[in-house]
């Protein structure tokens, strides 16, 4: 079934009710999409860093952090707007509106600055504290694990960013394309 056309709430929520992919599977998603993510902010650094001539990375810090942001904002963008990144599609997850549909970039952008409320906590937190290193990945993933457990007590397991942006990660595996002449 193709997810691009609208039908009635009722009808979507019995179809997507039981399709929330299970909280390992979208964390193993998240895991393999924070690898993936290394790649993009290493190609927009080096290009900032080119366009910029910048020798230093102390120089231009915060233009850096900005160009950075915005290219993890377009990489999200273009991708959510499509239905899937790479890593969505490596773990069979598709993310929707409330409705089944592919999300707007409006929905896109505000999920993507609502998702900040995975590592904004902790950052607060490991700053405001003056943490050691070791404390802070402590308090990084605690605040990770509690996150995402807290899905469990949302409506339909999503999780709360998903939530008020309107959004869902459901379960899409497309069908295998038939081959024809392939014998067995």
């Amino acid at each position: 079934m193709s997810f691009t056309h609208r039908m009635s709430e009722s009808t979507v929520f019995e179809i997507f009710e039981y399709q929330t992919p299970p909280v390992w599977r979208r964390m193993a998603c998240w895991l393999y999409e924070g690898m993936l993510l290394f790649g993009v902010v290493f190609i927009a650094g080096y290009l900032f860093g080119t366009l910029t001539q910048t020798r230093n990375a102390m120089d231009n810090r915060t233009a850096l952090q900005v160009f950075i942001f915005m290219a993890l904002c377009a990489y999200f963008l273009i991708f959510w707007t499509r239905g899937q990144t790479l890593a969505m599609k490596t773990w069979h997850i598709r993310l929707v509106d409330k409705h089944g549909a592919l999300i707007t970039r409006q929905r896109a952008v505000l999920r993507f600055v609502l998702s900040w409320v995975w590592v904004l906590p902790p950052l607060a937190i490991a700053w405001g504290a003056a943490l050691p290193a070791g404390v802070q990945a402590v308090v990084f993933l605690l605040w990770v694990a509690a996150w995402a457990g807290s899905s469990g007590l949302a409506q339909h397991r999503q999780f709360w960013h998903d939530i008020v942006a309107g959004t869902r990660l459901v379960h899409y595996k497309p069908t295998e394309p038939k081959v024809q002449g392939a014998s067995t």
